[in-house]
């Protein structure tokens, strides 16, 4: 059952099987860094330094996710069946479709992630300390694909859904790069320079959006091309959602994110809320 109630400041008491939520329509806090913008199903989040927020409307409305409280969420990846995120304190994971996380521990522990992306039971994590980092049993275990290429990864890593092998990353020290053979060799890809993230329209991976410190560009043909695009103000994170018909932009705004859609593939951006 779900009982909202207004209270001050826009902000909701949500009730669903004696569960408490704060649902609330003001921009949602993430810390002094925004990180991520991701689409998992129906479900917005946007990532930052201090804290996650997920939105189940398209970003009208924002509640925050306490099990990712600190986890400094960097890049996140979708697997057959749980939602990893990586961040400094290391992966986090869930079994529950992305409405609570655990860190992982143990032997499937990776510290330091600040690159991740997956596909079907392929994740692949980027860390300054380990480089490129690949599991093919959806984060069992890892092995180290390449020592040096992925240290400078972030955010999400593209993956495939398709062919697993195929991957696109930001990398901070160029643009975009892409590999065809499991991140095992890399060839640049172009896009704005100093890289932060990446986004591909889930039904024309030839679509890709890059944002980085030099701007923003978007190309139409996997990389070959590119050309610039103007992003709301501030943005360093963007998604497509699962139509691949509306994009999603974030910018920080003290410790709190503005998110932007737009419908006409970045030429006009409005508020989600």
């Amino acid at each position: 059952m779900l009982v909202l109630v207004l209270i001050a400041g826009g902000v909701f008491l949500a009730t669903r099987d004696s569960t408490t939520e704060l649902v609330s329509s003001a921009p949602p806090a993430v810390g002094g860094d925004l990180h991520t913008v991701t689409v998992v199903g129906d479900a917005l989040y946007v990532g930052g330094h201090a804290a996650v927020a997920v939105s189940r409307d398209g970003g009208r409305q924002w509640q925050p996710v306490p099990s990712l409280q600190g986890a400094d969420a960097m890049g996140w990846a979708t697997t057959d069946d749980q939602v990893l995120v990586g961040g400094h304190p290391g992966l986090y994971r869930s079994s529950d479709g992305g409405t609570t996380f655990t860190p992982v521990t143990g032997a499937a522990a990776i510290p330091d992630v600040h690159a991740l992306g997956g596909a079907g039971a392929t994740v692949y994590a980027g860390s300054p300390r380990a480089g490129l980092l690949a599991s093919t049993d959806g984060g069992a275990s890892w092995q180290v694909r390449s020592a040096q290429t992925g240290r400078s990864f972030m955010g999400t890593i593209l993956v495939d859904p398709n062919n697993p092998d195929r991957l696109i990353a930001p990398d901070m020290s160029a643009g975009l790069t892409a590999s065809n053979d499991g991140g095992r060799t890399w060839t640049p890809l172009g896009g704005p320079t100093g890289a932060m993230a990446a986004a591909w329209n889930p039904t024309d991976t030839r679509q890709i959006l890059g944002v980085g410190m030099g701007g923003a560009g978007v190309s139409e043909d996997g990389g070959a091309t590119w050309r610039p695009v103007t992003l709301p103000m501030g943005a360093t994170a963007v998604s497509y959602d699962q139509s691949g018909r509306t994009l999603f932009a974030g910018a920080l705004d003290g410790q709190q994110a503005r998110v932007y859609r737009s419908t006409d593939n970045g030429a006009t951006w409005t508020p989600t809320a």
